[in-house]
């Protein structure tokens, strides 16, 4: 690809890290949907009921259920003795539900308690909890404790069958208990006769999203991966108790249901469309159904795009365009282009978007509903008009501050396999490190601090100047500046494409110290990650890579991320490298066992059956080696 004119405005660019709409996430500048959103609802929203129309919770009691909390969580894992105790605790939490749930330290300590409960109490407990269902899922507190409830089903419906059997001759003694399925249809009935109100309010909206996700077997890695509110350490571990399973099987009766509330967005789809708190469960089913019923979330998909074509147009194209400049409605925008068919897709793109992609990569809401454009592409039919309307303006693109639409650019071309050579020509053009081609050399540092070559080196170019030399000196002598999450993605992709061998010589460049920085950086170390585990990386070319880190092992041992790094090299290395690795690692032995990561890679490479018993050591690792070679071999067949 031929190298076209450097322009004025191209001298001495720094580009800017990324929009600000939202937290940092990977290769956007916000979340990605589903977990960009605050993860717990606020205390201040309009549903709740007044704080004096909940039950009080005595000091006494609270006091009571701290102490049983503290005292289960002591006791054996299993035994009559610890079941007993449960049973008596849930006892309790049944007669109180409606306080501790009402109660800020009592919702707490209540979450934990349902990720200890058995079938059959959690099951009184919701019971007792139903009959007060608006409040309970309306109260800043409450939806906590209903949330945890729902998240209890993929530990507890393998074992509802097994007690289902036992359930008629208990029923004389404890009472008739509803079924798991039957409250959670419940539930779910319930909160389809009033939807609209449960999905605007802003707790409400809550139980729906984990009602749809339950309803479906599909928990969210958003909802596995989002933090409690107001949660303890020991809290948040329960809660990952609560939902390891990603995928679990339900009854069809759910998955009737979750049908039954995809046409209740129909009914008033307009409404989801815009209001910002009912858009995110219009979000959440959409990827729920897209896991479970395809042809369910392709209809909805359908219904909403159907329903945005048919506003009034824009002075510039589709109507479309109108609500991807939309902060609500562009979030929903997003998840229904990750979700769509790859046909669907590609009609869409060309009906709507075609012609106005450079447009939406300048906006500052509508560059992230490009972004997932980006990231859905997965055919070199859509990729080509892509990336031919996009490549001109890239470095125009990473001035206004969106590198995650260059970065998503990036991602589709490693992701399809094409136009891999002409993206990375571009890149070295908006870097200004095309030509003179010693700059190529330096592209590393570049891409991972986003920063133009002029401004990474501190050079001051006049307009119009012939480009200096690479100064390799110059370049050694610098410290590496800090990596930057989008830039480390960036060379995450490019250490992934079908020949990155420019990307490895510049990493290979690199001093001890300065490729210590990168794998010491919280965003840097996986860019080593790639190195070890890319498919178009070649165990010469990382190796000869890697080789720069001699000297700094124990700098990588002593580091958080580092020592990650350096347990990743020692599983892949051979039986030399690793005597290698021990004797420098061995010289501080002492260091190593004091510090809090050192210790962890001490033990990890046997470290002192190396210092004392040398042939022992040989033989254990030479045995670990060879099962290593035979798992390779049998995985490769």
């Amino acid at each position: 690809m031929g190298l076209g004119p450097r322009s004025p405005h191209k001298v001495g660019r720094r580009f800017p890290a990324g929009g600000k709409r939202g937290r940092g996430a990977k290769g956007s500048g916000r979340p990605l949907p589903g977990s960009k959103r605050q993860p717990w609802p606020p205390p201040d929203r309009r549903s709740e009921p007044p704080s004096d129309s909940h039950p009080h919770l005595s000091p006494e009691a609270l006091g009571y259920f701290r102490r049983a909390l503290s005292a289960l969580k002591e006791a054996p894992e299993t035994g009559e003795e610890r079941d007993l105790m449960v049973h008596n605790i849930m006892k309790e939490v049944e007669t109180q539900a409606l306080a501790l749930s009402t109660n800020r330290t009592g919702s707490e300590m209540l979450q934990e308690l349902l990720g200890f409960s058995p079938l059959k109490p959690l099951c009184r407990v919701w019971a007792a909890l139903r009959s007060n269902l608006r409040t309970v899922a309306c109260h800043r507190c409450g939806v906590h404790v209903l949330q945890s409830a729902l998240l209890q089903l993929p530990r507890l419906l393998g074992s509802a069958a097994e007690e289902e059997e036992e359930q008629e001759g208990e029923d004389g003694k404890d009472g008739p208990t509803e079924t798991l399925e039957e409250l959670v249809l419940g539930l779910a009935a319930e909160v389809c006769d009033d939807f609209l109100f449960y999905c605007g309010d802003t707790h409400g909206s809550f139980v729906v999203r984990t009602l749809l996700q339950v309803l479906g077997g599909t928990i969210l890695e958003s909802e596995r991966a989002r933090p409690r509110g107001f949660q303890s350490s020991e809290a948040q571990k329960a809660s990952a108790r609560e939902c390891k399973p990603a995928d679990f099987e339900v009854p069809e009766t759910f998955l009737n249901r979750l049908q039954d509330l995809t046409s209740s967005f129909l009914k008033d789809i307009a409404v989801f469309i815009t209001d910002k708190i009912s858009s995110f469960c219009l979000q959440v089913a959409l990827q729920v159904l897209h896991h479970k019923l395809p042809e369910f979330c392709a209809y909805l998909c359908n219904a909403v795009i159907g329903y945005l074509s048919t506003r009034s147009s824009s002075v510039d194209g589709s109507p479309l365009l109108l609500f991807l400049r939309d902060q609500t409605s562009s979030r929903l925008l997003e998840q229904v282009l990750l979700v769509l068919e790859p046909p669907r897709l590609q009609s869409l793109f060309e009906e709507h978007l075609q012609g106005q992609l450079q447009t939406l990569a300048a906006h500052p809401i509508a560059n992230f509903p490009l972004q997932r454009l980006l990231d859905a592409v997965t055919t070199p039919e859509l990729l080509s008009p892509v990336f031919e309307e996009l490549s001109p303006v890239l470095e125009a693109v990473l001035a206004q501050g969106h590198p995650g639409v260059v970065i998503a650019l990036v991602g589709a071309c490693r992701r399809v396999g094409a136009c891999q050579a002409k993206v990375l020509q571009l890149l070295l053009e908006a870097f200004h490190c095309a030509e003179p081609s010693s700059r190529q050399v330096a592209c590393v540092p570049l891409f991972a601090t986003l920063m133009a070559y002029e401004v990474y080196y501190g050079l001051m170019e006049e307009e119009g100047a012939v480009p200096a030399e690479h100064q390799v000196e110059m370049a050694a002598a610098r410290a590496l500046g800090d990596v930057t999450v989008l830039g480390s993605l960036l060379l995450q992709h490019l250490l992934h494409f079908s020949t990155p061998g420019l990307v490895l010589r510049s990493l290979g460049a690199l001093t001890g110290p300065q490729l210590l920085v990168l794998a010491q950086s919280p965003a840097g170390s996986h860019v080593l990650d790639a190195i070890l585990t890319s498919p178009s990386v070649t165990r010469k070319q990382r190796r000869r890579v890697l080789q720069n880190l001699k000297g700094q092992y124990v700098a990588l041992a002593c580091s958080r991320h580092g020592s990650r790094v350096l347990d990743a090299i020692w599983s892949g290395a051979a039986l030399g490298a690793r005597k290698e690795i021990a004797a420098e690692l061995g010289e501080q032995n002492q260091q190593l066992i004091r510090d809090p990561f050192g210790h962890h890679v001490a033990r990890n490479v046997a470290l002192t059956t190396f210092l004392k018993r040398r042939e022992a050591w040989e033989q254990q690792q030479g045995a670990v080696a060879k099962r290593r070679r035979a798992l390779n071999s049998i995985l490769e067949d």
